[in-house]
């Protein structure tokens, strides 16, 4: 079993495919941290494999909002004591390690060019990297829980139950 396993994501907002991630990295790992990017306005950047992650839209949840979903969602899934929430800036890779250890290893599960692109960039950083291939076709997209959010549509089927009550507390 490894010590320390990583999963990284903006989490706008946390859904039922983040949860079976988190579950399958501390299944291996004895010790799991969320990563959380674009932490803050100041830490997002037009990307060339993703065309909306640096947009206002499609971050409308603040790190401080997130962590307090991720929290809720972990414990519920019982990892609250063996998980560690910390911001993870991918435009400053010069910080990582401050944040993440370097002998964390990276989990990424991967459905675009975007997510094989930042494996890409952990691996670069000297991250121990597992890629997970996803099946785009079954892809949770963040982008239709946050307009079914706005729309008043059926969202609180994705995401974990844990977090509805946060989400709904958010909306207010």
């Amino acid at each position: 079993m490894r010590l320390l396993g990583c999963v990284t994501g903006r989490f706008q907002p946390v859904h039922d495919q983040h949860l079976e991630l988190f579950e399958l990295v501390a299944a291996e790992c004895e010790h799991l941290v969320v990563a959380v990017t674009n932490p803050d306005s100041g830490a997002r950047r037009e990307e060339p494999t993703s065309a909306h992650r640096h947009t206002p839209e499609a971050n409308p949840f603040s790190y401080f909002e997130r962590v307090r979903l991720l929290t809720v969602a972990l414990e519920a899934a019982g990892l609250g004591g063996r998980m560690t929430i910390v911001p993870f800036d991918l435009t400053r890779p010069e910080v990582w390690t401050q944040y993440v250890p370097q002998h964390a290893h990276q989990y990424v599960r991967v459905y675009s060019s975007w997510e094989r692109d930042k494996a890409g960039r952990l691996a670069a950083a000297g991250y121990e990297v597992t890629v997970i291939e996803g099946d785009p076709a079954t892809k949770r997209h963040a982008a239709d829980v946050r307009a079914a959010l706005r729309a008043g549509g059926d969202w609180a089927s994705a995401v974990p139950a844990a977090t509805v009550p946060v989400l709904k507390a958010l909306q207010t």
